[in-house]
C-alpha cells in the first residue's frame, strides 16, 4: 500500500501542486514567525548581554521631583558621588562608571529633526573615562575624534553622525525640553545599544555637563560597577547593597539583571509572535478546504482504481491508510519547501516592522529545532487531517458500487444534518454578535465574547456554504446566460452541479475577503472617529507644540502673533482636574483668543461666559458627574500629589472634542497648575493667501526652530493621531493577503482538477460543435461564478462582524460610527471577478487543448 500511494502522489503530481502550494504557504508562515520570534528575542538578549558583558553590579536609582534643580528635567537621585566613592572602595571593586540618563533630539545639518516621533530611542548619557584609560571610556569605543571633555563638547555615536551628516568639528543642534542647543561635535563612537542600532540616535556628554541638563550636580541615575578577577559578584552586590539607603537605590549582580532583562525581553516580543501565528492558523484553516477538497475530487476521480483494491483483497484499512500515506508524503514535501521560505520571511520581517518604529536590533538568523519541528507536524498534520474525512468516505463505498460510477451527488439525509448543524452555529454567533453590538466597554471580556461570536458565525457560515451557494449561484449564473448563451448556462450547471465543492472552493476565498472587509470597515470607521475627535470644533491652520513632554514658554507665545501672515493665535494650557471623583483634562484659553481658532458647539452658554473662576464642560463630563449650567463646584487642580483645590462655576456646555479636553477654563486661572508652567500649545490661523505660503517654517523660526517643535496643519494632525492605525491595518492586509491568495490558489486547483473529472463531457460537447473558445468561456465563466460567490459572501460577513464589534469602541471613541467604505467594497467585489478570471487561465488552457476523441474514450 506504500508504494500504490507513492505511486499516486508521482501520478498526479501536477494535481497536487497547487495544494502543495497552499500547505508550503502555510507552513512558510508558521516557520517565518517561530523563526522570527526567537531571532528577535536571541538579538535582544545578545545586545542586552553585550552591554552588560563588563558589569558584574549594577547600582539603580530611582528619579524623583526636585523642583530647585537646575536641570531642565527637574530630576534627582539618591545615587550621591559620595556614595559613588564609597561603592568604590569596596574589596572587589575594580571599576566604577556613574551613568547620568536622558534623552536628545537632534537635528541634521539640513535642519530635519532626527527619529522627533520616536524621542524615547533618541538617548543621551555622560561619557566616563576609565581610570588611567586615557580619557577614553571603555562602553564606547571610539572610531573619530575623543571623548566629550567641556561642557560645549559632544560625541555621538557613528551611525547617528552619518546619518545627521555631521563630521568630527560641526556644530550640532539640539534639544532636550524645548529650546535648541548647539555644541561642538568633538568625537564619534560605536554601541551595541539595541534602542540605538535599531534607528535611535545617542549623544554623549562629559559627566558634569549631563548631570547639569538632566539630574542636580553630583546625581547619577545609575553605577555600573566592575569587579576583580575571581570576584564572587553576588556577594558583591550584597556588600554593596550594605552601604545603599533604605529607600531609592538597588544594588543587582550583572548576571542576575541580565536574566532579569532575558525574561521582559521574552515576555514583550509574545504579543508580536502570537499575533503572526494567528495570521498563520488562518492560512493554514483556509489551506485545510483546498486540501480537503483536492482529496475528495482525487478519490472520487480514482474510485474505480479503488474498487480495484478492494476487489483484489485490500480492505478499507488499507486504503484509508493508503490515502493518509500519499497525504502525508505530500505534506512533508511541502513543508520542506515552506520551511525555506519561511526563512525568508523571517529575514525580512524585521525590516519590514523597523519602518513603523519597532526598534528591532540586527542579529543572525536562530534556527530552533521546535521551530522546524513544529514547521513539520503542522504541514503534515494539516495535510493528513484535511485527507482523513475523504479516504474514510471513499473506504467507505462498497466495490461494485464505486465500479457502476464516478461522482455522485451528496446524500439528503447528509445535507440536511449539515444545514441543521450549520444553521444552529450561524445562529448562536449572530445572536452572539447582536449582543456584542450592545456592549458600549472594550474590555477583556468584551473581546472574548467578540471573538467567540466572529469564530462562531464564520463557522456557520462555512457549513451552511452548500446550502447558501444555490440562490447565489444561480443568481449570478442567470446574469451569465443572458450574457454568454450556451457557455454561461453549461458554467452555471456544472456550478450547481456540486454544491459542496462549490462551497468549499468559495468558502476558501470567502475567509480571507471577510476578514480583510471586516478589518477594513472596522479600521476606517476609527480613523474616521479619531480624525473627527482630533479637529472637531477646530477651526485653526497650524496647532504649535512640542515634541514629548515639553512645553511652550508663555513668554513665547506673542512671537507666534507677530509672525506675519498669522491672523489669529491662541496659547492653550492644560491640567488635571478631579471634579467629584472624576479625572477630566481642563484645558485653559483666552476666550476672545480662542473664538478666533475653534468653532466649538454649545449646548448651553457660550465661550463669552468664561471668566475668572467660570468654565465650560463637556456633555461627557456634565454627564459623569452630573454638572449643568449654574452650578458651583471644587474642584482639585494640578499634577503631582498636592493637587490645588479651587471654586469654580459651570458657565457653559460643549459637545465634547478631543481638540480642547473635557472643560474649558481661562488661560489665568489654569496656567499656575500647568506642568512647569508652560503652555501646550498655540493655535494659529493663517491671513488669506498665506495658508500655504511656508507660513510653518517661518514660525519655527520665530520660536528658535528646535528640533521638537511641531507645526502641524489639520491634515498633519489627523495623520498623526491615526497614523499607528493606518501602520497596524496595512500590516494586517499584508498578512491577510496570504489567506486570499491561498483561497486564490483553491479555485485554481479545483478547476483544474474539475476539467481532468469531465474530460470526456468535454470531448462530448466538442464533438457536438462547441468550439475552443466555447470552452474556455465556460471554464472562466464557473470559475468567475465561484469566486463572485466566494466575494458576495464574503463581503457580507465582513461587513456584519465590523458592524457588530463597533460598539466596543464606544468607551475610547465616543464618536466612532460603522462607515462603510462603499469604494473598497466594489474593488473587492471586482477582486472576486478579477480572481475568477486569472485562477481559470491554467484549467481553461488546458481544457481547450483536450483531444477530443481520446477524451471520448476517457
Amino acid at each position: 500500500m506504500f508504494r500504490t500511494a507513492l505511486r499516486n502522489v508521482f501520478a498526479h503530481k501536477a494535481r497536487l501542486s497547487m495544494t502543495a502550494l497552499a500547505v508550503m504557504l502555510g507552513v512558510a508562515f508558521v516557520s517565518g514567525t517561530l523563526v522570527f520570534g526567537d531571532t528577535v528575542v536571541q538579538a535582544l538578549r545578545g545586545a542586552s548581554a553585550k552591554n552588560l558583558q563588563n558589569v558584574a553590579v549594577s547600582v539603580q536609582a530611582e528619579s524623583e521631583w526636585a523642583p530647585d534643580s537646575e536641570a531642565g528635567e527637574g530630576r534627582s537621585t539618591a545615587l550621591t558621588a559620595e556614595l559613588v566613592d564609597r561603592i568604590r572602595a569596596v574589596p572587589g571593586v575594580a571599576s566604577a562608571h556613574p551613568v547620568v540618563n536622558g534623552t536628545a533630539t537632534l537635528a541634521a545639518q539640513d535642519g530635519r529633526p532626527l527619529n522627533a516621533d520616536n524621542s524615547w530611542q533618541n538617548l543621551a548619557t555622560n561619557y566616563a573615562p576609565d581610570d588611567g584609560a586615557d580619557g577614553r571610556d571603555s562602553r564606547y569605543p571610539l572610531t573619530a575624534g575623543r571623548g566629550p571633555a567641556a561642557a560645549g563638547e559632544m560625541a555621538l555615536d557613528r551611525r547617528t553622525a552619518e546619518k545627521a551628516g555631521y563630521a568630527v568639528g560641526d556644530t550640532v543642534r539640539f534639544a532636550i525640553t524645548g529650546p535648541t542647543l548647539t555644541k561642538k561635535l568633538v568625537g564619534t563612537v560605536d554601541t551595541d545599544d539595541p534602542r540605538v542600532t535599531a534607528g535611535g540616535t545617542l549623544a554623549l556628554f562629559d559627566t558634569a555637563t549631563a548631570q547639569r541638563l538632566y539630574l542636580e550636580k553630583g546625581r547619577f541615575d545609575e553605577l555600573a560597577v566592575g569587579s576583580e578577577p575571581g570576584t564572587d559578584n553576588e556577594k558583591l552586590a550584597r556588600a554593596v547593597g550594605e552601604l545603599l539607603p533604605a529607600e531609592g537605590v538597588e544594588a543587582t549582580s550583572g548576571a542576575r539583571l541580565a536574566d532579569e532583562q532575558a525574561r521582559q525581553i521574552t515576555e514583550n516580543t509574545k504579543g508580536l509572535t502570537r499575533m503572526l501565528l494567528v495570521f498563520a492558523a488562518i492560512a493554514l484553516f483556509v489551506g485545510v478546504f483546498i486540501i480537503a477538497n483536492t482529496f475528495t475530487m482525487l478519490i472520487a476521480q480514482r474510485s474505480r482504481e479503488t474498487a480495484l483494491l478492494r476487489a483484489v483483497g485490500a480492505s478499507r484499512r488499507q486504503v484509508v491508510r493508503a490515502v493518509l500515506i500519499e497525504a502525508a508524503l505530500l505534506g512533508l514535501a511541502a513543508s520542506a519547501v515552506g520551511f525555506a521560505l519561511g526563512l525568508a520571511i523571517a529575514t525580512g520581517l524585521r525590516p519590514l516592522l523597523n519602518t513603523g518604529g519597532a526598534g528591532l536590533p540586527d542579529g543572525p538568523l536562530v534556527i530552533s529545532t521546535g521551530a522546524w519541528a513544529w514547521s513539520l507536524v503542522v504541514g503534515v498534520g494539516v495535510t493528513v487531517l484535511s485527507a482523513w474525512l475523504p479516504a474514510r468516505k471513499a473506504a467507505r463505498i462498497a466495490p461494485v458500487e464505486a465500479l457502476s460510477t464516478v461522482d455522485q451527488a451528496p446524500s439528503k439525509p447528509g445535507m440536511l444534518l449539515r444545514n441543521i448543524l450549520g444553521g444552529l452555529l450561524a445562529g448562536g454567533g449572530v445572536l452572539t454578535m447582536l449582543h456584542v453590538s450592545t456592549r458600549t466597554d472594550g474590555a477583556d471580556l468584551g473581546m472574548i465574547i467578540a471573538a467567540f461570536g466572529s469564530v462562531l458565525t464564520l463557522t456557520g457560515v462555512i457549513v451552511l456554504a452548500p446550502l447558501l451557494s444555490r440562490p447565489l449561484v444561480l443568481l449570478v449564473g442567470a446574469v451569465t446566460a443572458r450574457l454568454f448563451g450556451v457557455t454561461g448556462k453549461l458554467a452555471k450547471e456544472n456550478a450547481l452541479r456540486n454544491p459542496r465543492r462549490t462551497a468549499a472552493t468559495a468558502s476558501a476565498l470567502m475567509i480571507g475577503l471577510a476578514l480583510i472587509t471586516g478589518l477594513n470597515v472596522a479600521g476606517g470607521s476609527t480613523e474616521a472617529a479619531l480624525e473627527d475627535a482630533t479637529v472637531r470644533g477646530l477651526t485653526a491652520d497650524y496647532k504649535v507644540s512640542y515634541a514629548g513632554f515639553g512645553g511652550i514658554d508663555p513668554a513665547l507665545a506673542p512671537r507666534v502673533a507677530k509672525v506675519p501672515g498669522v491672523a489669529g493665535a491662541a496659547p492653550l494650557a492644560s491640567s488635571s482636574m478631579d471634579v467629584r471623583g472624576e479625572w477630566a483634562d481642563l484645558t485653559g484659553a483666552d476666550p476672545r483668543q480662542l473664538g478666533e481658532v475653534s468653532d466649538l458647539g454649545f449646548t448651553s452658554g457660550s465661550l463669552t461666559d468664561l471668566g475668572p473662576g467660570k468654565v465650560a464642560l463637556s456633555d461627557e463630563l456634565a454627564a459623569r458627574t452630573g454638572l449643568s449650567t449654574g452650578d458651583a463646584f471644587t474642584a482639585a487642580l494640578g499634577y503631582g500629589a498636592d493637587p490645588k483645590k479651587k471654586t469654580l462655576t459651570v458657565v457653559a456646555v460643549y459637545r465634547q472634542t478631543r481638540a480642547f479636553g473635557d472643560a474649558i477654563g481661562t488661560l489665568d486661572d489654569v496656567l499656575p497648575h500647568a506642568d512647569g508652567g508652560k503652555l501646550d500649545s498655540v493655535l494659529v490661523t493663517a491671513a488669506s493667501g498665506h495658508r500655504t505660503s511656508g507660513l510653518d517654517q517661518e514660525i519655527r523660526q520665530a520660536l528658535g526652530n528646535s528640533p521638537l517643535l511641531q507645526v502641524r496643519n489639520q491634515e498633519q494632525l489627523t495623520k498623526a493621531e491615526s497614523g499607528t492605525v493606518d501602520e497596524m491595518l496595512n500590516m494586517m492586509y499584508g498578512l491577510l493577503g496570504m489567506a486570499v491568495v491561498i483561497g486564490v490558489l483553491g479555485v485554481v486547483n479545483t478547476l483544474a482538477m474539475s476539467v481532468f473529472e469531465r474530460t470526456r463531457e468535454i470531448g462530448l460537447l466538442r464533438a457536438i460543435g462547441l468550439d475552443r473558445r466555447s470552452v474556455r468561456s465556460m471554464v472562466t465563466l464557473e470559475s468567475v461564478v465561484i469566486s463572485l460567490f466566494g466575494a458576495v459572501l464574503g463581503i457580507s460577513t465582513g461587513v456584519f462582524l465590523a458592524w457588530t464589534c463597533g460598539s466596543l469602541a464606544g468607551s475610547a471613541l465616543p464618536a466612532y460610527e460603522t462607515t462603510l467604505p462603499w469604494g473598497r467594497l466594489g474593488l473587492y467585489l471586482v477582486l472576486g471577478l478579477a480572481v475568477g478570471i486569472l485562477a481559470a487561465i491554467w484549467p481553461a488552457r488546458r481544457a481547450t487543448r483536450l483531444n477530443t476523441l481520446r477524451s471520448i474514450n476517457a
